[in-house]
């Protein structure tokens, strides 16, 4: 199994936005050759799961990351859409799959403090994500828990939307938690959705840390060029 370094996570660049490929937007029938793509221009990669209810889409199964996992030396970072009563095997399943770092939904209020106690006993860093409609103040129980904070821009599981309208400001929002909050490590604020030329600017000047690429990375058929313009911002 392929692994990246052991301090992956102290060595993301905090002097750019870190970029994190979608595997969803990769060509499916030559991953490999996707994977070995990117690799160069990646800092991680993103796997979204989702269950079906939770989120409207059905993706991706813990064989496929293994799979990735065994392909590439990129931290992975698994996103769980899932609901409640089947998140902790999630967490287990993708865990032994080889995940790096997996985020769950802060909606997942009723299970979401031992989620993240699990995720962290697995040896792995935890996150939290956040749909669009739910106000950042949820996220405040869980700041001293978590590495990656991820605020969705468009809605849940969903492809091709724009930007929401306070996706800027919920982004001021979310900095602002975490520098009042003071917890003693970093915590990676990272931009899911809307990702696009026109919108990158902006996330970067709310606060993004981090965004996920898709076919503004996949899509592009100067990948270098790409990733020296999102260097830039």
């Amino acid at each position: 199994m392929n692994s990246p370094c052991e301090n992956w996570f102290h060595r993301l660049p905090d002097d750019r936005l870190i970029a994190e490929f979608s595997v969803w937007s990769a060509d499916l029938l030559r991953i490999g050759e996707e994977l070995a793509r990117i690799r160069p221009c990646a800092d991680v990669l993103h796997v979204d799961v989702a269950d079906g209810h939770f989120a409207p889409a059905l993706l991706f199964f813990p064989d496929l990351a293994a799979r990735v996992r065994a392909a590439s030396d990129l931290p992975m970072h698994v996103h769980l859409m899932v609901g409640d009563a089947i998140l902790a095997a999630q967490i287990d399943q993708f865990a032994d799959a080889g995940a790096d770092a997996i985020t769950l939904h802060a909606e997942c209020a009723s299970v979401a403090s031992g989620a993240l106690d699990r995720i962290r006993r697995r040896g792995i860093l935890a996150g939290l994500a956040l749909k669009v409609e739910t106000p950042v103040s949820e996220l405040a129980p869980y700041i001293g828990q978590i590495h990656f904070l991820t605020l969705l821009g468009t809605p849940i599981g969903v492809k091709g939307r724009g930007l929401h309208g306070d996706a800027l400001e919920r982004l001021k929002e979310v900095r602002e938690l975490v520098r009042r909050a003071d917890v003693g490590h970093r915590v990676v604020v990272v931009a899911d959705g809307g990702i696009r030329h026109e919108t990158v600017p902006g996330l970067r000047a709310a606060g993004a840390q981090a965004v996920v690429l898709g076919s503004l990375a996949f899509g592009d058929p100067d990948l270098a060029a790409r990733m020296q313009w999102l260097a830039a911002q």
